[in-house]
Parts: C-alpha cells; sequence; structure tokens
C-alpha cells in the first residue's frame, strides 16, 4: 500500500478529524464506490472528493468535529 496513504490517514487522526471525513478520503484515495446516496454525509462527500484528488490537506476544516 501507498505511504502517503498511512501517512495522511495517520495525520488526520491525530488532529481529530470526523471519522466520516476519513472513511470518505480513504475510500476516494482507493477508487471505492462512494456508499448508497442516503448514508452519504457532507463530510464523507468532502473526504472523498479530497481522496479522488489525493489531496491529504483540506482536512484541517473537519478537525475537532
Amino acid at each position: 500500500m501507498n505511504r502517503d496513504y498511512y501517512d495522511a490517514i495517520s495525520k488526520m487522526e491525530k488532529a481529530g478529524v470526523d471519522r466520516e471525513y476519513i472513511n470518505g478520503w480513504a475510500c476516494g484515495f482507493l477508487k471505492n464506490p462512494k456508499r448508497e446516496e442516503q448514508r452519504i454525509t457532507e463530510a464523507y462527500d468532502a473526504g472523498y472528493s479530497d481522496g479522488e484528488e489525493q489531496n491529504a490537506e483540506n482536512f484541517q476544516s473537519w478537525a475537532g468535529k
């Protein structure tokens, strides 16, 4: 597995980022299909978009939520 993936997840967990954002980010990064529509939250969707772009810098707005 890509080391960037583990480093980003670890950084987000240490910063106290919303679990939904982290889950979405991981799914997007790994190119997994999105959840069913009724289970998608705002945090998950934002994380998924950032994960698809492999952007591990936009998570600060989801820290401490």
